[in-house]
């Protein structure tokens, strides 16, 4: 193919395409490179000049929540309008109940009532509902709206809005319907952080923690450190946390961006916290603590099988009940139905296609995926860890 530009609205394009032999097979091409910036902030200046960055000369649509809207909203969209634009704004209700199909559809549906074309830009302005489900949404607007992600929670900023992988929710399973879609950067402001309540950011820390298990002992040692500072709302140890898991998930993101292989140590103490969450309607359980029962099951899977030595266990352990953490039934805010909890364990092992699979620590950075786990095997962790189910 050659082009010729004519003038500055014409383009004339010339193809001289073979065609080939009848029954000669035909291949689809396609492919794609996607590479955004992930920005760490700690001032309204700092992330207004980060984001205005990314819209350039777009016009914009923020998706927001409405705590996030009323605590942060007039800094940021204040910041916006005296930039010269005037940003179309809703603001849906907070909590993962309300990250579902339906109100995605109803953000669809707003959006057609917008004038946002197809080379504007999505701003998804809150946690990690409205990340997920704002990218998603963003996804699916005129076939894929360009989107920037400014995370307000701890698991928004180390986890949610960095890697492209959206979703709503489902009575079935958690994140059941969705995509991949990257965004087209990240701006974290950590000095959102200190509104937030200390259990959202102990469920930040779970997921942060998560990434120091599987791959990053200089990470481990960074959160053992600062784990008091941290939760304390200090701007440096936050820094330094969401920089570091940035850092860290981009790594092992670019392995297999489009979860091709389901064998991912990103899904380290997962395989037991959708479940989880499934089966207490989303309500009762912030996923971290969802997640951090879930590594603590896992990690006494990899205890009970020799690959985690004791000593290395307790320190797991330890380090997760010292930032507040569950590590068994009884530290979790609301009772479990074990039997239920098996039920919806075995959906999404219907759902992959395949076995029991799970991450086992073996030290830190160090893990195995194991898709032998038998249901014996599972039940046998899940009453270690407190959850009655039967033999």
């Amino acid at each position: 193919m050659s082009t010729e530009l004519l003038s500055h609205a014409l383009l004339r394009t010339s193809d001289a395409i073979e065609l080939p032999p009848p029954g000669a097979p035909v291949y689809g091409r396609a492919d794609r490179s996607d590479a955004y910036p992930i920005l760490v902030t700690r001032t309204t200046r700092a992330t207004l000049e980060g984001l205005l960055d990314l819209i350039g000369d777009a016009s914009v649509a923020v998706i927001t929540d409405r705590a996030v809207a009323e605590l942060h909203g007039p800094a940021l969209l204040g910041g916006l309008a005296d930039a010269g634009l005037e940003p179309e704004v809703v603001a849906i209700p907070a909590g993962e109940r309300h990250k579902t199909l339906d109100q995605a559809a109803r953000l669809l549906d707003w959006l057609t009532g917008t004038q946002l074309a197809r080379r504007d830009v999505i701003v998804t302005f809150g946690g990690g509902v409205v990340i997920d489900m704002g990218g998603w949404v963003a996804s699916a607007y005129m076939r894929g709206v360009p989107y920037v992600n400014v995370p307000t929670t701890l698991v928004g900023q180390v986890d949610a809005g960095i890697g492209g992988k959206l979703a709503v929710n489902h009575a079935v399973a958690k994140n059941l319907i969705g995509a991949f879609f990257q965004p087209r950067g990240v701006v974290s402001n950590v000095s959102f952080l200190r509104t937030l309540e200390r259990r959202q950011l102990r469920a930040g820390l779970a997921e942060s923690i998560k990434k120091a298990i599987i791959a990053s002992p200089a990470y481990w040692r960074l959160i053992e450190a600062e784990a008091d500072a941290m939760l304390a709302g200090d701007l440096d140890a936050l820094e330094a946390l969401v920089h570091g898991a940035g850092a860290i998930k981009v790594e092992l993101l670019a392995r297999d961006p489009y979860e091709e292989d389901s064998r991912r140590t990103l899904g380290f103490g997962h395989a037991l916290a959708h479940p989880l969450e499934t089966v207490t309607s989303y309500t009762e359980l912030l996923h971290g603590e969802a997640v951090a029962f879930g590594m603590s099951v896992e990690a006494e899977m990899a205890a009970d099988r020799g690959l985690l030595a004791p000593e290395t266990l307790d320190r797991i352990v330890g380090l997760l009940r010292r930032v507040g953490l569950p590590t068994c039934a009884e530290e979790l805010p609301c009772a479990v139905d074990g039997d239920r909890l098996l039920q919806a364990t075995e959906r999404i092992r219907l759902i992959r296609g395949g076995g029991f699979r799970f991450v086992l620590p073996v030290d830190l950075g160090e893990t195995v995926i194991a898709d032998d786990v038998t249901p014996a095997e599972l039940r046998s962790a899940l009453r270690r860890c407190g959850i009655h189910v039967p033999a």
